[in-house]
């Protein structure tokens, strides 16, 4: 398969890759032409512009936001304009729902396919092509899409065909994660304020109720204060509580925790954060508490 493939950041690099050893034929951009580099030697592509990367049955944007999304698929030369009638623009970013809902309807004007398949999971994951693609979108375009989504992730679930669905799961589990962090690292801060062992305790949680990855990654990362090596950055986190609440608002829906955990950000991002992973917001309850 012929695959376009535009982002290659700490998520965005390890898939293509997979793609490659896979036997898809891959042309990568990126707004940083060296990132490129690595793939190039392992045999992909190099596209001079978001237009070659069109040059495909598919493409691919792994990126960080909307304003970097709309930057490659609006204007002169962009996906929208490039990309071939009848081929398939799937985004695996976190991207509101009001985006998602309009490149819907902007491919579906020009006789191109949109698939929302955002992943989760850290760079570690991508690395390992253990990724959990959450996808939505007209069923065909996802079936033609689905070896691509076999050999990055470990698993693929669908949820309808309005691609926006994908987004608001992938919100409303990225909030999740945030709530996780949160009150983990309340509870930390409390058994920690009380004398008792951080480790000892969070062994006890992962080996009996909560005996999950997640408790199990941002419960080491907390404890070990892991902050520098960054899987998904705390800015990133604040964009991603904002969508939520942005989709929360639209639909009626009040997510008081999701307030919480903006204001976290915000305390972080204020004192000197902007470079930390987004677990970081896990030592604000310690500092609160009195704890070094």
């Amino acid at each position: 398969m012929k695959i376009g493939f535009i982002g290659l950041g700490n998520m965005g690099a390890p898939m293509a890759g997979h793609l490659l050893k896979a036997g898809h034929e891959v042309i990568v951009y990126n707004r940083t032409a060296e990132k490129t580099q690595l793939l190039i030697q392992q045999g992909a592509r190099r596209a001079e512009t978001v237009a070659h990367a069109c040059d495909a049955e598919i493409v691919i944007t792994m990126l960080a936001d909307d304003q970097a999304l709309e930057s490659v698929s609006y204007g002169d030369k962009k996906i929208l304009e490039t990309l071939a009638k009848g081929s398939t623009h799937v985004s695996c970013s976190t991207i509101s729902v009001a985006l998602s809902d309009r490149l819907t309807g902007d491919h579906r004007r020009v006789g191109q396919h949109f698939v929302s398949a955002p992943v989760f999971g850290r760079p570690e994951a991508a690395a390992a092509a253990k990724l959990v693609v959450v996808a939505a979108g007209d069923p065909a375009a996802i079936n033609t899409c689905q070896p691509i989504f076999d050999t990055i992730g470990q698993r693929t679930f669908r949820f309808g065909d309005k691609p926006s669905n994908a987004n608001l799961v992938k919100l409303s589990g990225n909030f999740l994660i945030m709530s996780v962090i949160e009150s983990l690292s309340e509870a930390l801060a409390l058994v920690g304020k009380g004398g008792l062992d951080q480790r000892e305790y969070l062994d006890f949680l992962t080996s009996t109720l909560f005996n999950a990855p997640i408790y199990k990654t941002y419960g080491k990362l907390a404890i070990e204060r892991e902050f520098q090596h960054v899987g998904f950055s705390a800015p990133l986190g604040l964009k991603d509580v904002r969508l939520a609440l942005q989709a929360a608002e639209s639909l009626r829906v009040s997510l008081p925790v999701a307030d919480l955990v903006r204001n976290r950000f915000l305390t972080l991002l204020a004192n000197g954060g902007e470079s930390l992973d987004w677990s970081a917001i896990s030592q604000i309850p310690a500092r609160d508490a009195g704890l070094k």
